[in-house]
């Protein structure tokens, strides 16, 4: 046993209380490399043992995201977490990703233990000094999920053959040992050289670490699996372990990715703008900021059929949108640099001299303002930065960060340029949730309010005035992200775009949480069809067919 082992064994329990007499089951999932599909096989194993009647939980002990969750009690855990919660039905707690690193700088990120903010770590300081005191964090959270549920299914993060990170891994293997969880390592096929992967994945792993290794899914297949079987049935000569499963590509999901490493399949990418092709369609572009931060909040735009959904990360990219989303970031100040150094800054302006739309979702807001001040540095080394100007506010950083969800309204004003107070302005229900360290402050009474909002679960039925926009309404800017989660608020919107073009407006279709859960179900679906559930249920140590026992499955 390594010292920081001896470490974390201190003051832990040996065995977690469970309701019936006995802790849950473990099954982990770990990849060959990032963005391989973990969370969503993940996800897919949540939701079909979750529809098999078993209480299911998942687990992430560190994740390292700029996208995040908030849950009902308004803490922040990795979005990917969040969404897994959803997919077993269950409401999501901090126990299933009690360490976020949400990385500020190059070399540093702020750690966010339970739900709140620690402190910001250089990397080396905080694997050299915190990880110890991490790992007993992680291990008493997953006791807890163990003592609640019937099985938890783990996630790893990036690859479980970083030889450089593994003699302090919290997160992998050694997270695989503390639960003596069976492990299903995925791979990537879509990106290449997938047999390589796996293999060498096993070659840089100690020998019972291979041994915990039970069997591989290859995940984002195209083509005629057929063709594939030569190389499955070497692998698994070569490895002595079983090929779990052959997963297809799946498009079309209205689920959220893990983090921005998955933006390229998140967006149409487009050099010139041109992905507007048709002229009933919506352009509508989003700003790669370098340190975005849950750019999920797109997500929605994705499956409106009247929308072309792009990223624009230089001017000669930027082509003619519709409308301009400026989104969260986890570094306002150095990322509105980068936005003037790039000229994009230029972009916006021009776009919106000539009648475009806009919007600013959190980070992206606070830039629309005057100034950025920041006298303790608490979010980066800028300690006054001048905003784009467009509305009359100033964002003060302080070491207090709001974490809630939020219910109110909004009033979006109509297209023919009807201001504050006509009526043309139509007031719309929202809700979402807020992550931010900055705080606004008006510098006139001149600033015009369109939302009115509340945190969920409040006593009081007083809606208190936030965000900021335009009397014409084409710019606004909002610390609420989810806002265009909301359908009747987001077709709305859209539809005053709509207006712009000379095109008629579109009803809302179908919800976005609906399409959200069919979606876990086509996820669960595609996973049974193409999975061998019966050995993976064997390898979890659970009795395929042992669900439905109290009626609890999801349908």
């Amino acid at each position: 046993m390594t010292g920081l082992d001896e470490k974390l064994e201190e003051n832990l329990d040996e065995k977690p209380a469970h309701r019936n007499g006995r802790i849950a089951k473990t099954l982990m999932v770990q990849g060959t490399a990032s963005d391989v599909g973990k969370s969503w096989i993940v996800a897919a194993l949540c939701r079909i043992f979750a529809q098999d009647g078993l209480r299911t939980a998942p687990f992430k002990s560190q994740n390292m995201s700029n996208n995040a969750y908030v849950t009902v009690d308004g803490k922040e855990i990795g979005r990917a977490q969040g969404m897994q919660a959803d997919a077993c039905g269950i409401m999501a707690t901090t126990d299933m990703n009690p360490i976020l690193l949400k990385p500020t700088k190059e070399m540093s990120s702020q750690v966010v233990v339970h739900g709140k903010p620690l402190r910001e770590y250089e990397a080396r300081e905080y694997r050299e000094s915190y990880l110890p005191t991490a790992g007993r964090i992680v291990r008493e959270a997953l006791g807890r999920l163990r003592g609640e549920y019937d099985i938890v299914v783990m996630e790893g993060a990036g690859s479980p053959a970083e030889i450089n990170l593994k003699d302090r891994d919290i997160v992998n293997m050694r997270m695989a040992a503390w639960a003596d969880a069976p492990v299903i390592l995925a791979a990537d096929i879509d990106r290449g050289g997938v047999f390589a992967s796996i293999v060498g994945t096993l070659e840089l792993l100690e020998p019972e670490e291979r041994d915990r290794i039970r069997g591989f899914i290859i995940n984002k297949f195209r083509g005629d699996v057929s063709l594939l079987k030569p190389g499955l049935d070497w692998l698994e000569e070569r490895t002595g372990k079983p090929v779990l499963g052959v997963l297809p590509f799946l498009p079309g999901l209205a689920l959220e990715d893990e983090d921005s490493l998955s933006l390229s399949n998140a967006f149409r990418f487009n050099s010139a703008g041109q992905s507007n092709t048709e002229s009933d369609k919506l352009d509508v572009a989003v700003i790669g900021l370098p340190r975005i931060a849950n750019f999920t909040d797109a997500d929605p735009l994705r499956c409106e059929p009247d929308v072309r959904l792009r990223i624009v990360q230089r001017p000669e990219e930027w082509g003619k949108p519709d409308i301009v989303i400026l989104p969260g970031s986890k570094n306002t100040a150095e990322d509105l640099a980068w936005l003037r150094d790039q000229g994009l800054a230029d972009c916006l302006k021009s776009h919106l001299a000539g009648g475009g739309r806009a919007a600013g979702i959190c980070g992206g807001y606070e830039m629309l303002g005057h100034r950025l001040l920041d006298p303790d540095g608490v979010e980066s080394d800028r300690k006054v930065t001048e905003g784009l100007g467009f509305f009359p506010f100033e964002v003060l950083f302080n070491d207090i960060k709001r974490t809630v969800r939020v219910e109110g309204n909004a009033y979006l004003w109509g297209n023919n340029g009807a201001g504050k107070g006509s009526a043309a302005a139509r007031c719309l229900p929202i809700n979402g949730y807020e992550i931010h360290m900055g705080s606004m402050h008006p510098l006139n009474d001149e600033l015009i309010q369109p939302f009115r909002i509340r945190e969920c679960g409040s006593s009081s039925l007083e809606l208190s005035p936030e965000g900021a926009c335009t009397s014409d309404g084409r710019l606004w800017g909002t610390f609420v992200h989810g806002i265009l989660h909301n359908d009747d608020f987001r077709r709305a919107w859209l539809n005053e775009a709509r207006a712009d073009k000379g095109l008629a407006p579109l009803s809302a279709g179908h919800p976005f949480q609906e399409r959200r859960q069919a979606s876990f179900d086509r996820l669960a679906a595609h996973a049974r069809e193409h999975l061998n559930l019966p050995l993976i249920y064997k390898i979890a140590g659970l009795e395929s067919g042992e669900g439905n026992r109290d009626g609890s499955a999801i349908s």
